[in-house]
């Protein structure tokens, strides 16, 4: 074995995960090695290329906000952007962005390739080096070995990665790249839990062959978008999406195919997503729908590939041709890629701690799709702050975590960690408690100082935040200072909102609070200067749900003792009385880090916390620390 070169962190995988922590740790001074089986896979889109959506938008501005790389890379390269869910409250606002896929991967590889202290390598990684309970560093199919205090698992669904399309099974990765055999089988060795997932995605068809004059435009908003709180705003919108509907014919060959599709078959032993179900499964599952949307996205501006949203198959080609041409716009379609399951080896994530280590070997860490989860936006959060703690381990530092009360981050890995996942995990908003409190356009406001004190924040990212924070203060200030009084014109100005007119004097912030009257409203009416549509936004629904956040705060208040009543990881649970059988067994093998994650366990009833919580006090004052 020929030893090649020493790192202080070692990510295998470039994928989303598996950039930002690279780029995390190497940012924060750690010499770091990013590995990949392929080049041309660095930040790959294998799946739709676009960003955000609800649930994940949210996760792609806090990443943002604390230093990330996704969102300024979504923005650069995104060529549609629309918000969704307008009608509905700010908590469940999602920004989502079609963006060029060749882009997307080209920008974020000559980031990676040109970051101080990152080296990246095009690697068959197949085994892991563990020396006494410590990871050590990796071994290449090449027979070389690089040596490494920390390393990162980020092999999304490479781990013995199979196709399959029909009866067609065969090795592979995501879009016909190769699949990594070996390094599962080396986890396995060292103790690692692995279990068997399920993905799949859409067929790409040619742009030429499709009658677009019979489907739904669907164009981009005409107001200017961001993820990244650094970018500028401006128009994205170079291309458009199409919309179009799946019919009772299309249902028709599906069920008459059932038994060619490899689920109906037999032959998929991976559990796949509830979230993101084949057509066939939709069909099955869902047999009282007469039709099924579909939206038909490009790949990117320079190339006809365009994507089936809402049509992942692996059901065989004649069929995919068969019920393709049945769909309004696809009677003369043709393939360019076909539609494929893929299954997969992942990690059972109770294995590891908030700052996502594994628990029985140290220096190991891990992030993604490896983790059980699927999206790129999930991958990319998770990768971060797994660079980070790679990168503090190797420094001594302690672990960077996030609390589900600071971020939907927090809300993602204690998810996993805690309560763990028997299926591909999706963010959605309906997972946070605090959906009202972590709403997309306020992530600065509540990360960047985090970034800043972790050594992620720039200069420029920090002024723009101190620089937004005071107006944002200066913007409260002036509301709740500021009294209207009943006037002639104050209540002609609110009559022709559809507002009712004033009786008597009321404060800028209570005008404000009406559901009809904006912030643009109240600065016409005053004659105040425009802050920027950001302040805006974040004045407006601060002062409009004031009562609901306020409610929000308490609860997190309320909470916060069992959040910090931190439990040791040699506390006896298999020893203690009044614990039910299968709340020893859980906390046995989670050993949860606070009390407040101890009561989210699956299996944890709140009989059992409480007598959890009289043996620690039983314990202190006996001297015995078993909760510090």
């Amino acid at each position: 074995m020929y030893e090649v070169a020493s790192y202080d962190v070692i990510v295998i995988g470039a994928g989303h995960a598996g950039c930002e922590a690279g780029l995390a740790a190497a940012r924060l001074g750690a010499r770091t090695l990013l590995c990949t089986i392929s080049l041309e896979n660095i930040a790959m889109m294998p799946c739709n290329p676009a960003i955000g959506g609800p649930g994940k938008s949210q996760l792609v501005r806090e990443l943002d906000a604390l230093g990330g790389q996704m969102g300024i890379v979504a923005d650069e390269t995104a060529i549609q952007m629309r918000m969704l869910n307008r009608g509905k409250g700010p908590a469940v606002h999602a920004l989502r962005a079609q963006n060029d896929k060749n882009a997307y991967h080209r920008r974020m590889k000559q980031i990676v390739e040109n970051e101080p202290r990152l080296d990246v390598k095009q690697l068959m990684v197949t085994d892991l080096l563990v020396e006494d309970g410590r990871v050590t560093g990796i071994k290449t199919e090449l027979d070389e070995a690089y040596r490494a205090k920390a390393v990162v698992l980020a092999t999304g669904t490479y781990l013995q990665g199979e196709i399959l399309i029909g009866t067609h099974k065969y090795s592979g990765g995501p879009n016909g790249y190769r699949a990594s055999l070996q390094l599962a089988d080396s986890l396995r060795e060292h103790g690692v839990e692995l279990r068997r997932f399920k993905t799949g995605t859409p067929s790409r068809v040619d742009l030429r062959t499709l009658s677009l004059e019979r489907m739904e435009r669907q164009d981009g908003d005409r107001d200017f978008h961001t993820f990244s709180f650094l970018s500028e705003r401006k128009d994205r919108n170079a291309t458009c999406c199409w919309l179009t509907y799946t019919n009772a014919e299309t249902h028709a060959i599906i069920r008459a195919n059932l038994e060619r599709a490899p689920l109906y078959a037999g032959l998929v032993h991976g559990v796949g997503a509830r979230y993101c179900p084949s057509i066939e499964d939709k069909v099955v599952r869902f047999a009282d729908k007469e039709r099924h949307q579909l939206f038909i996205e490009p790949e990117g501006l320079e190339t006809n590939e365009m994507y089936v949203q809402g049509m992942s198959t692996s059901l065989p080609m004649d069929v995919q041709y068969a019920f393709l041409r049945t769909i309004p716009g696809l009677e003369h379609v043709e393939i360019m890629r076909p539609a494929y399951a893929i299954e997969y080896e992942c990690l059972d994530p109770l294995q590891l701690t908030a700052g996502l280590r594994y628990k029985k070997c140290d220096g190991l860490f891990s992030a993604g799709q490896a983790n059980g989860t699927s999206g790129y936006e999930e991958a990319a959060a998770q990768g971060f702050i797994a660079g980070i703690n790679a990168a503090h381990y190797v420094l001594g530092k302690e672990p960077f975590t996030l609390t589900r009360a600071q971020a939907y981050i927090g809300t993602l890995i204690d998810d996993l960690v805690t309560k763990g996942t028997n299926e591909p995990y999706r963010m959605m908003t309906s997972r946070s408690e605090y959906r009202l409190l972590l709403r997309q356009d306020n992530a600065d406001l509540r990360l960047t100082p985090l970034g800043r004190t972790l050594g992620l924040v720039s200069d420029e990212r920090w002024a723009r935040y101190e620089a937004k924070r005071a107006a944002v203060e200066e913007g409260h200030r002036k509301l709740s200072e500021t009294m209207l009084t009943p006037t002639a014109e104050t209540n002609a100005y609110l009559t022709s909102l559809g507002s009712a007119a004033l009786k008597t004097g009321t404060t800028a912030a209570q005008l404000l609070r009406r559901p009809e009257i904006s912030y643009r409203d109240i600065a016409h009416l005053l004659g105040w200067d425009d802050p920027g549509i950001d302040v805006r936004e974040e004045l407006s629904v601060s002062t409009k749900y004031e009562g609901y956040i306020t409610k929000q705060q308490e609860r997190i208040r309320r909470q916060q003792k069992m959040e910090t009543t931190q439990l040791a990881d040699d506390l006896p649970y298999d020893t203690l009385r009044g614990i039910s059988i299968e709340a020893r067994q859980k906390l046995q093998q989670i050993k949860p880090a606070t009390l407040g994650q101890a009561s989210r366990v699956s299996g944890v009833s709140p009989a059992d916390i409480t007598v959890l919580m009289i043996y620690l006090e039983q314990q202190r004052r006996q001297g015995v620390n078993y909760d510090a």
